[in-house]
């Protein structure tokens, strides 16, 4: 394992140091299934906000298929990275933090790829409720979340898992669970306890 001066997820610096020196192993390094045939079966293309992109695959593929697509990293080394991983695709990649970033247009779905396990659980409330900012009502959530229900909120990361009844209450609120099932084709850091999950916007009740 690389020696690493940056301990901090909650810092770019940390994941700068990641891409910089090559040491990735969240990264799949391929567009998974679940994403594949969510956009087969769309109803329609959609405004798509991808946070913490990393190497921006997804990216990619959401526009080759036509979809208006945009791709965000607080990490200069990662967008650097995603330059070289995607070549002209890498247009749809920006160097922004999430919890500042403003869209010209509210997304019509963000897509969740290793971005919620990404940062430590004090955040958590922070994302989700970033999440329920950025999307209208109707809006989609949709992606991979690493649930464990064997979880330990002490345990130390990235990634962080968390359990699905602390999973679901925090997201009770803003969303509504659409489809939860296995993750066939996940990488080994992630494996037998990935779900793909499709959460939609509720509509907001007492400013939520």
């Amino acid at each position: 394992m690389a020696d690493f001066v940056s301990r901090d997820p909650n810092n770019s610096c940390f994941w700068d140091e990641r891409f910089s020196k090559n040491f990735t192993p969240w990264d799949k390094g391929a567009v998974p299934q679940d994403l594949r045939d969510f956009v087969l079966t769309a109803t329609g293309k959609m405004r798509t906000l991808i946070p913490g992109c990393g190497n921006g695959y997804e990216a990619a593929f959401l526009a080759q298929a036509g979809w208006d697509v945009t791709a965000i990293d607080f990490s200069p080394a990662a967008v650097k990275s995603a330059q070289m991983a995607i070549g002209e695709w890498s247009r749809h990649v920006v160097e922004a933090d999430f919890f500042e970033y403003q869209p010209a247009q509210a997304p019509e779905l963000i897509y969740e790829r290793a971005f919620f396990c990404a940062l430590p659980p004090v955040r958590r409330q922070d994302i989700v409720q970033r999440w329920a900012e950025l999307l209208p009502p109707g809006a989609l959530l949709a992606g991979y979340f690493f649930v464990d229900t064997n979880a330990d909120a002490s345990k130390k990361g990235p990634p962080f898992s968390i359990s699905d009844q602390v999973w679901q209450e925090l997201m009770a609120p803003h969303f509504t669970l659409l489809t939860d099932r296995a993750v066939n084709d996940s990488i080994a850091v992630f494996e037998g306890r990935e779900r793909w999950q499709i959460w939609q916007r509720r509509h907001a009740t007492n400013g939520q």
